[in-house]
């Protein structure tokens, strides 16, 4: 089974473009190209449902249809309109219009919506011979995206983003995208036999992550996409990856992925979202304070998110938070710490100089990934 051709865009969070491609060369894709917010590959139908089940950090998965020059309106629907869009949308299609403008002439997003939009129908209209389209079957949602007055015509094969698995069913008070808690795994380069440990896992995020990465679990083997619906993308298709997907699961249930939290509530999600993620014998969530943290494992990493707070009675006591982490962490003096953190003098309060440090976006706050290596472990 191949399908149509297409080109494809993985769509991901600024400073995740390079860990989206790493995943994508992992699944044997290659000539990509990486580009500010996103990863540009081709592929055929099965690849649209392989990537869109597969792929753990890109945000979504949509189909380009054209990219052009166009600095005026007259530019931007005689451009759309030579997209051949009957050999892409049924006859009773429904396609909403979103768009995004980035320092380009043509500024205003809804009227540049209203623009595609209108060149679509009318394009549709002709051909189909009628006046007024029912836009009552399959959905496709199309984006008209400008950046320095280059368009790009796409449309979403994904429907809500990447992010949701569909086993998080209660989130904290600041969630972390489950498709950044996956980078921060990734980034961290852990493996499944390497202990892990998150003392601040909130809803779980992080361990559930980590405990679907173990057991090589696809991130969207629980929910549904909005090509499913396509013509271009056939129910066996999606049937063919979802079967390879659940032959790939790992048994083994023998794995050290741990979550810690010192709120109740906050652990009784998280062991909720570790049980309807088909992992509840995998990953070990208990509730525990900073000060508790240990371990007889002699090596291992510890991956988590600590509060960073944004009022100043929150920043100081994520201060006071930073130190007692310093001090509570010296004693896994073999492992390695990875922590993801909006403070920008947290090297000074955590008492340390991180090994790595790298930029990334959570939500819109700008953050930093602080790498802290231990010794390697003795070679078997």
């Amino acid at each position: 089974m191949i399908g149509m051709n297409f080109d494809i865009i993985a769509t991901a969070t600024f400073g995740l473009e390079a860990v989206v491609a790493q995943e994508l060369r992992a699944m044997g894709y290659n000539n990509l190209a990486v580009e500010h917010g996103r990863v540009e590959f081709k592929g055929q139908s099965r690849d649209i449902c392989r990537t869109n089940l597969w792929l753990r950090t890109a945000d979504r998965i949509r189909w380009k249809l054209a990219e052009f020059e166009a600095r005026d309106f007259d530019q931007l629907y005689d451009q759309v309109q030579n997209i051949p869009w009957s050999e892409i949308l049924p006859r009773e299609a429904r396609f909403p219009v979103e768009g995004k403008s980035i320092k380009s002439q043509l500024s205003s997003v809804p009227a540049c919506q209203s623009v595609t939009k209108k060149a679509i129908a009318d394009s549709l209209s002709r051909k189909y011979g009628i006046k007024r389209l029912a836009e009552t079957g399959p959905l496709y949602k199309i984006e008209v995206a400008l950046l320095k007055d280059r368009v790009t015509i796409s449309i979403d094969t994904t429907g809500p983003g990447l992010h949701k698995r569909g086993y998080r069913k209660g989130g904290g008070k600041a969630p972390l995208k489950e498709t950044l808690a996956a980078a921060l795994i990734i980034l961290a380069r852990w493996k499944k036999d390497i202990p892990l440990i998150d003392p601040f896992c909130g809803t779980g995020t992080i361990p559930v992550e980590a405990g679907l990465m173990a057991t090589g679990t696809a991130p969207g083997s629980r929910r549904s996409f909005i090509a499913e619906e396509w013509p271009q993308v056939p129910p066996e298709f999606w049937e063919a990856i979802r079967e390879e997907a659940r032959e790939n699961v790992d048994a083994e249930k023998d794995f050290y992925i741990v979550g810690y939290d010192y709120d109740g509530g906050a652990v009784d999600k998280a062991r909720d979202n570790a049980l309807r993620a088909g992992l509840g014998d995998v990953v070990h969530i208990q509730q525990q304070e900073l000060n508790e943290l240990n371990s007889r494992k002699k090596y291992g990493k510890v991956i988590c998110n600590p509060p960073y707070g944004e009022r100043m009675e929150e920043v100081q006591k994520a201060e006071t938070l930073y130190s007692d982490m310093g001090k509570v962490f010296k004693r896994l003096d073999t492992w390695s710490f990875y922590v993801l953190s909006g403070h920008p003098g947290f090297e000074r309060f955590f008492g340390r100089k991180a090994s790595k440090k790298r930029k990334l976006y959570h939500g819109n706050i700008r953050v930093d990934y602080y790498q802290f290596f231990g010794p390697a472990p003795p070679r078997d």
